[in-house]
């Protein structure tokens, strides 16, 4: 760890010796309080470019918005000639220095894990804190953005999958023999030391090319990304991506291509030493868990149809000894289509993801619709598809719109979204063709022990509905979520008795809010959890069919406070 901050502090240390033009790098992390999300709306209310499709993340405000600075969006904060901290060096003042919001994030669970899409947080009970606080400077065609991550979290011990369930912990171990997702990182307190939303890059025109730790979003979602979200902290990874929009005749492109390896957790599921007939239902996993994936994503957006977005990507997902062929470092030539119930040993080492989307906006109507179809796997033929398209498919749907109210620059927002990773075809559930899980790589699509897409694993459902207030940076609002989990196992379990009592449902009301105080941003939010069935347990009584199952309470509260330098 401490090789790693010597080497990036005199990386950071040389930049700040050359000379560089505008700042063009610097990017507003995935999941940054406040600015991520108000972004997304000042796109919708014209303020910002309608050119860029929002659809791969992180954003650089400089280049895509023309931004001075890319964290002081509306330029009331910053002013570089009266800073102590923002410089400019070299001849003619060419090179940019600049120090990056400090951040703080914190959580508090009551009652046992909750929360996704939350980056390097891990499952926890009580309290947990990240803490980042970095630097940016530029150079030329080079910069490199420095802004590592602290997490410091109590990890108290909780209630996870009972031990009463032993009729169905061999269901259960059968998915967690094949991904690697812990319900608890180890007993007492976890600190752990990330580089965060850092990188190196070398920048031409639209192009930028580097060494990246930045969490990653791809695809049109608000809540939920089938390939790539913010709910596992960020990996290191090579990339290739544009920074802004690039146009042509026929309309404007966007993409990105990465290289990076994802780690194990190091951890094990719950009660691992239990054996059935003296048959232990923990499998060990390979030694080795740290994987290597590529991807790759591409966005069109028709010069004849402005607001409206296309787009496509897909992923590879490998144990590094195993990649051996071009089609397992790109992932566009990894086809080796045919009948997956047909042995294919260079196919079936891979864990494939692919996915079409779109989003369509009119700023004139402050309006947002869009929708994102995946596949377990990228090995289907067309003929297949039309047959079967709800075969091994995953799909998220949703849409935002922002109402003025009679005070100028006040808004009503009404925004839902609906994803689903559960599979509805039953061959596919008995064969645990299931999403994020996978026989040959058995730490399944995670990174230190968390998954990479949707944040509720492998087979859930979730709706989302949110209200609320908006004016500028500033929000207030209600939302309520309704998370089923994995219905895939569900379904593998209890299908036999055909007993719908026994769904895993969350119900979750939850109050935000967003605020900006002078450079300071704020953002807040309180949730009831109530769950139904917890971890799939209900006891039957032979007199009564309608009985409450092992229904449990959370309350969470997170806050998050990003504070810019002056």
């Amino acid at each position: 760890m401490r090789r790693k901050f010597r080497f990036l502090s005199l990386v950071l240390f040389a930049v700040l010796l050359g000379s560089s033009g505008n700042l063009r790098s610097q990017t507003v992390p995935v999941g940054m309080p406040v600015l991520d999300d108000y972004l997304r709306r000042a796109q919708l209310l014209g303020k910002v470019d309608s050119m860029s499709s929002f659809m791969i993340r992180p954003l650089y405000p400089t280049e895509a918005f023309g931004a001075k600075d890319g964290f002081d969006l509306d330029s009331s904060v910053v002013d570089v000639d009266l800073s102590p901290f923002h410089r400019n060096f070299g001849k003619e003042k060419k090179f940019k220095f600049r120090v990056l919001p400090a951040t703080y994030k914190l959580q508090y669970n009551s009652t046992y894990a909750f929360g996704v899409n939350d980056g390097a947080f891990i499952p926890n009970r009580g309290f947990q804190n990240i803490i980042s606080l970095g630097a940016y400077g530029e150079m030329g065609r080079w910069s490199v953005q420095f802004q590592p991550e602290l997490l410091m979290a109590q990890n108290q011990d909780y209630i996870g999958f009972p031990i009463e369930h032993q009729a169905t912990v061999l269901f259960y171990y059968e998915y967690m023999n094949r991904i690697d997702m812990p319900e608890q990182f180890g007993s007492g307190s976890y600190n752990k030391f990330y580089l965060g939303q850092s990188s190196i890059r070398y920048n031409f025109n639209t192009v930028s090319l580097g060494i990246s730790t930045e969490n990653l979003w791809w695809g049109p979602g608000r809540r939920n990304s089938l390939i790539l979200g913010n709910n596992a902290p960020g990996f290191t990874h090579f990339t290739v991506n544009t920074r802004k929009p690039i146009p042509s005749k026929i309309g404007s492109f966007e993409g990105q291509f990465i290289m990076g390896f994802l780690k194990e957790s190091g951890f094990l599921p719950p009660h691992p030493e239990y054996s059935i007939q003296e048959n232990p239902v923990y499998v060990p996993k390979p030694l080795n868990g740290n994987r290597f994936l590529s991807g790759l994503i591409m966005t069109y957006q028709p010069k004849w149809v402005p607001g409206l977005f296309l787009g496509f990507s897909s992923v590879n997902n490998m144990y590094g000894d195993d990649v051996r062929t071009l089609g397992d470092i790109v992932p566009i030539f990894n086809g080796q289509k045919g009948m997956y119930s047909v042995e294919n040993p260079i196919r079936d080492k891979r864990q494939q993801f692919s996915s079409g989307f779109f989003r369509w906006l009119s700023s004139k109507g402050n309006f947002e619709f869009y929708g994102e179809y995946g596949n377990r796997g990228n090995y289907r033929r067309v003929n297949d598809f039309l047959i079967t398209p709800e075969s091994g498919r995953a799909w998220t749907l949703g849409f935002s719109h922002l109402m003025s109210l009679k005070k100028p620059g006040h808004y009503f927002q009404i925004s839902s979204e609906m994803t689903q990773t559960g599979q509805v075809i039953r061959e596919e559930i008995r064969d645990l063709e299931t999403w994020y899980i996978h026989d040959h790589v058995r730490h399944g699509y995670t990174h230190n022990g968390q998954v990479l897409g949707a944040g509720n694993g492998p087979g859930s459902n979730v709706i989302f509905a949110e209200f609320a207030w908006v004016h500028g940076m500033n929000r207030i609002g209600f939302q309520i979520e309704r998370i089923v989990y994995n219905l895939d196992f569900y379904y593998y379990r209890y299908e036999a008795s055909k007993d719908f009592r026994n769904k895993y449902v969350d119900i979750v009301p939850s109050l935000v809010g967003d605020w900006k105080f002078g450079n300071l941003l704020l953002n807040a939010r309180l949730q009831y959890v109530s769950t139904l069935n917890y971890k799939w347990f209900l006891e039957n009584q032979p007199d009564q069919y309608f009985v409450p199952g092992y229904d449990r309470k959370n309350f969470v509260g997170q806050v998050g406070f990003a504070y810019l330098f002056k």
